[in-house]
């Protein structure tokens, strides 16, 4: 799982991912959990894409308020076409991309937390795999949108699966080590304007051969 990663600032996003200047609010630089981000979606028809700014923290439309009392942050794939909180935005193509110079993920390889940090080796930004949803206050009319991260198990990635604390009560083969999902520049159309089956075929780790990785 993700809980903080480096966005990169509104020119950049809107050259790499050919979106016009819309004036969209600031956001922080690096994102936590419940805070404000950007991300990309569809916006009509391909190959129309929008930049929006929302909380990273899924609220899902059957939610009473604005504030969850879990975490939304971060979507399990294995379950986004069954799971409450998620499922409507997976089955209305409610697709998008989370814009990210870099992520970070803990490793317990030295038997307590050490933060690693995960950029590009081509030095482009990371287009990761996300959900969105605008949801509604019913008593103040207030539209407010929001996203989740998407996850896939990794535990057979020679280097995502490195990360996070271990379970010892599981095999090594079984942890369900978690890694982020990231959507090639060519894939992006497909992904966020493509069918349900054409989006799970871009549903994979990203190949080691991508990943930089290094201690904080």
């Amino acid at each position: 799982m993700c809980n903080r990663y480096v966005s990169p600032d509104q020119a950049a996003i809107e050259r790499f991912w050919h979106i016009g200047r819309h004036n969209q609010p600031r956001w922080a630089e690096e994102i936590f959990p419940r805070r404000q981000g950007p991300f990309v979606r569809r916006a009509g028809d391909l190959p129309e894409r929008q930049l929006v700014v929302g909380q990273w923290a899924l609220i899902p439309w059957f939610a009473k308020t604005a504030t969850l009392p879990y975490s939304t942050n971060n979507a399990r794939f294995e379950e986004i076409a069954t799971k409450a909180s998620y499922k409507q935005s997976w089955l209305h193509g409610k697709r998008c991309i989370i814009p990210a110079w870099a992520f970070d993920e803990p490793c317990w390889e030295s038997g307590k937390n050490v933060w690693w940090s995960f950029r590009r080796t081509d030095g482009a930004p990371w287009g990761l795999a996300g959900l969105w949803n605008d949801w509604t206050d019913k008593e103040t009319g207030e539209v407010i949108s929001s996203y989740t991260m998407l996850t896939i198990n990794a535990d057979h990635h020679p280097l995502m699966s490195r990360m996070h604390r271990p379970d010892p009560k599981l095999p090594p083969d079984r942890q369900d080590k978690r890694s982020v999902i990231s959507i090639e520049p060519s894939d992006v159309d497909t992904w966020l304007h493509g069918s349900i089956d054409q989006a799970t075929g871009l549903v994979r780790v990203p190949s080691v051969d991508v990943i930089e990785a290094a201690p904080k």
